[in-house]
């Protein structure tokens, strides 16, 4: 028993683990163990050590040791070129005389601050090239090498859609491109006017959606439009985003310096400046106006040249206007874009994207002149911000500042914290702004001091969760993953606690050049049922440092085929297939077109299938309306077969097929807007068709005509629509009882007549409406001059099987959806006018969409479907996927 007096003995503490162990020594201490081992064996192979002939692989005795040594030294040359500065070591002789395979690594595998890297012919890959052409279909388009779709015959629509609704998707959109407008708050307001539609200043949203763009709370979607009227040439779809209007003021201070620089690079004309000194004093007072902002406009690749140039001509028209500069540049090889997609994207976002905190901490260091602790309080308000989705409000946009997501560990715990709303985040960034504007003063009074200089306020301004000062300052590529790899390594060796040879390796200039945290952009893109979207705008180089993350972590990637298809699940328009008014569109189709004809002759001509057009003859729209207008001017053909019918025109057949190939191309007008299908009716006087446009209340005016609360007058004004333009409406198409729609399929007028044959229970309506063969190959012909025409049979038999057509399907179905739903474009008039007719038949009770037939250009059979008109159910028809 041990009493109080007496001392406890002491425990001998066991020395540590040997740091190296000598394999020798070791296996004397262990014979008899090895021994036995040996014994064990020996008994199972029954003392035969020799392999089993099943088992042998080749020997490398038929290699030559000589060309062995020269793949060796290849090799060796290979490894110094994949280091991180290679052009310093091998000189640019050396690189070229590499083999192509060895060139081609070295390509594939740098990571430039900015720019694309170019194939041998200029075009471009993306940063994702390597992992997408492992796993896609590559194409080459818009000067980009693009992944298409998975490989194989292009099914698995249906496991795509499960994804979209249970999982995340992915798209790398990096071949969006930014224009950054830079100038006068009034004067770049003037130049969206000319160009966008709806333009900033006839936007109407609830909640002052408008202000909210402008002051860069939200962003804005608009169609871009050549300079002049909006009926004129559209360009594409375009997404516009202002620089928040809290950072305006200390970004003037900060880019001020450099500005004199960058004015030169960047300016829009490509004169030279004769006055530098005038030009660059008048410039400086401008950015410390409080009204310079800061703009970027994202264009399609397909149509970023044409839309580059025409705002290069809106800048110009505007600085002679009013005689002040305007800076215009684009931002190609700087900035990325990523889309995600799905149910679980913000989930995922929250484990992917952990903010840094700001320069608070480093604020009160240099200000007190102490070291002080680490703000808990501000790295939880900081976590927080991506803490609920609701917060957020429609078309939010939002600055962070990243941490890299592969140094992220594996399992983190979260710390539970209370939301934080929109409203509260902007605060929150704008304490941070004004946290820098404090201490650029401070250091300008104290400029003794020799920690206090300007290189600790920029070290401090790179922790700013804003994309825009990166721009200005220049764009920090991530550290290399070799780096990070041998970190890691280096971190295991002291867990288990062995010696590290390359421990003392520091590689300085690495931490110099490169950064550990990433700014970027978010955008939220809020599609139909509930299915939302965000948009990750980020630096180019940083591409690769969070698409493996966002892959690892369940997202699935997609190309452009599987985007289409979801672009048509949810209703939406996609660019440039549902944009026929573009030149884009234009010239992919025909690319397209080619593609098809050139493999079309590779086949024998007994197995060809039956040519049709690809790119959808629009000019034979015209001839229906044409015969429209005719019917309506006599009186007597005025009843419920005008547009199907065709004896009205058995002598003038001959008269539409030349109007049909001499005007084969898009010579209409698209309404985007309710305002737009508002004027064509009143320019028009049609305002009395049945065409209702969104009302501006958000109160849908169809439904009430259903219901019978709204009733027209149903006289028309026929003799101002002979000479108008044609007006095309974007319509869903949904089959009545069955069907699959293909691209470019052409939309028709029915009579009453087919509408029983599907409506009806009988036999005979499971046959439904069919064309022959010889009028199938006739119904479209191809010219001389290569352009398609209608030809009318001049069988009575054939004729009353030929629909007159209004419009064409630019979306096909996809085949793993539930709805088998369709994009297509039919002309407004035409379109009210077939309403008019079946509504005049049914009952109030029964009155439905509008009843069409589509039919596929290679088959005969028509099938009856649904159109609904987008612009009736929603204000403006300008989101795009």
């Amino acid at each position: 028993m041990v009493t109080e007096g007496t001392k406890k003995p002491l425990v001998s503490v066991q020395p540590p683990p040997p740091r190296k162990i000598n394999v020798q020594k070791y296996a004397e201490s262990r014979a008899l163990e090895l021994q036995s081992l040996q014994s064990i064996i020996e008994n199972r192979v029954n003392s035969n050590y020799r392999s089993q002939r099943n088992k042998r692989r080749r020997t490398t005795a038929f290699d030559n040791q000589i060309a062995r040594k020269g793949y060796r030294r290849k090799r060796q040359k290979l490894g110094i070129v994949e280091k991180a500065h290679a052009e310093s070591v091998l000189e640019k002789d050396q690189i070229k005389k590499l083999p192509r395979r060895v060139r081609r690594r070295y390509e594939l595998k740098i990571n430039p601050e900015n720019g694309f890297c170019t194939s041998g012919d200029g075009t471009k890959r993306l940063r994702t090239h390597v992992w997408h052409a492992k796993r896609f279909f590559m194409t080459k388009l818009w000067g980009y090498y693009l992944p298409l779709g998975l490989q194989g015959r292009g099914k698995g629509s249906r496991a795509l859609l499960k994804r979209l609704k249970q999982g995340v998707l992915v798209h790398d959109a990096s071949y969006y491109t930014a224009v950054q407008l830079e100038g006068p708050e009034d004067s770049l307001i003037s130049i969206l006017r000319m160009v966008l539609v709806p333009s900033p200043a006839t936007v109407t949203h609830s909640g002052n959606h408008d202000d909210s763009v402008l002051s860069g709370v939200t962003y804005g979607t608009a169609m871009l439009y050549q300079v002049g009227a909006p009926v004129s040439q559209p360009i594409a779809p375009v997404t516009y985003i202002w620089r928040p209007t809290f950072q305006r003021n200390m970004s003037s201070d900060l880019d001020g310096r450099n500005h004199h620089s960058s004015f030169r690079q960047h300016d829009i004309s490509d004169e030279p400046i004769k006055h530098d000194v005038d030009l660059y004093e008048k410039t400086d007072r401008m950015k410390h106006d409080s009204s310079f902002r800061h703009l970027w406009v994202w264009i399609h690749a397909s149509a970023f040249e044409e839309g580059y140039d025409n705002l290069k001509l809106a800048c110009h028209k505007e600085m002679e206007k009013r005689g002040i500069s305007i800076n215009c540049f684009s931002l190609e090889g700087q900035l990325a874009k990523l889309e995600l997609m799905g149910s679980g994207t913000f989930q995922l976002l929250q484990k992917i994207l952990h903010p840094v905190r700001g320069i608070s901490e480093n604020h009160w260091q240099l200000k007190k002149h102490v070291a002080i602790e680490e703000n808990c309080v501000s790295q939880n308000r900081k976590s927080s911000i991506l803490k609920n989705e609701d917060n957020f409000s429609s078309h939010a946009m939002l600055s962070l500042n990243i941490k890299d997501p592969r140094e992220l560990p594996v399992k983190r715990t979260d710390i539970p914290t209370e939301p934080i709303s929109t409203e509260a985040l902007s605060d929150a960034q704008e304490t941070n702004y004004k946290e820098v504007a404090d201490l650029e003063t401070m250091l300008e009074k104290n400029k003794d001091l020799p920690s206090l200089s300007w290189s600790k306020l920029e070290d401090s301004l790179c922790n700013t969760d804003d994309l825009w000062y990166a721009t200005t300052r220049g764009l920090r590529p991530p550290v290399e993953d070799c780096v990070l790899s041998n970190e890691k390594h280096r971190e295991r060796m002291v867990n288990f606690c062995l010696d590290d040879i390359d421990s003392g390796e520091a590689n300085s200039s690495t931490k110099v050049q490169c950064s550990r945290s990433c700014p970027i952009m978010l955008l939220k893109n809020d599609m139909k049922e509930l299915n939302i979207g965000w948009s990750i705008i980020l630096p180019l180089s940083w591409v690769k440092a969070f698409w493996i993350p966002l892959i690892s972590n369940g997202a699935h990637a997609i190309g452009l085929r599987e985007k289409h298809w979801i672009a048509c699940e949810m209703g939406m328009p996609f660019f440039p297939s549902d944009f026929p008014d573009c030149k884009a569109y234009t010239c992919f189709v025909a690319a397209k077109a080619a593609a098809s004809n050139k493999k079309a002759q590779l086949r024998p001509p007994s197995v060809r299938h039956l040519r049709v057009p690809i790119l959808p003859p629009w000019g034979i729209v015209r001839a229906t309306f044409n015969k429209e207008i005719s019917a309506m001017e006599t009186p007597d053909l005025s009843t419920g077969e005008d547009l199907s019918g065709a004896n009205s025109f058995s002598n003038g057949s001959s008269k539409i097929s030349k109007l049909d190939y001499e005007n084969n191309s898009f010579d209409g007008t698209v309404a985007r807007t309710g305002c737009m299908l508002t004027t064509f009716l009143n320019e028009t006087k049609t305002g009395q068709l049945l065409l209702f446009p969104y009302a501006a209340d958000g109160k849908a005016r169809i439904s009430k005509f259903i219901k019978g609360e709204l009733k027209l007058d149903l006289r028309h004004g026929s003799s101002v629509l002979s000479d108008h333009r044609l007006c095309f409406v974007r319509i869903h198409l949904h089959p009545f009882k069955e069907g699959f729609f293909e691209e470019g399929a052409v939309i028709c007028a029915p009579c009453p007549s087919d509408i029983s044959l599907w409506s009806s229970s009988s036999e005979k309506s499971e046959e439904g409406l069919q064309l022959s063969q010889s009028a199938t190959r006739l119904y479209f012909k191809e010219h001389s001059s290569g352009k398609w025409g209608m030809e009318i049979p001049d069988d009575s038999v054939a004729r009353e099987s030929h629909r007159w057509p209004i419009g064409f399907v630019t979306t096909a179905s996809v085949q793993g959806s539930k709805r088998l739903g369709a994009e297509g474009f039919c002309e407004a008039v035409l379109l009210s006018h077939l309403r008019e007719e079946q509504w005049k038949e049914m009952p109030m009770k029964q009155r439905r969409e509008i009843y069409v037939l589509v039919r596929n250009l290679r088959s005969t059979a028509y099938r009856l479907a649904l159109a609904s008109v987008v612009l009736e159910y929603q204000e403006n028809d300008i989101e795009f996927l």
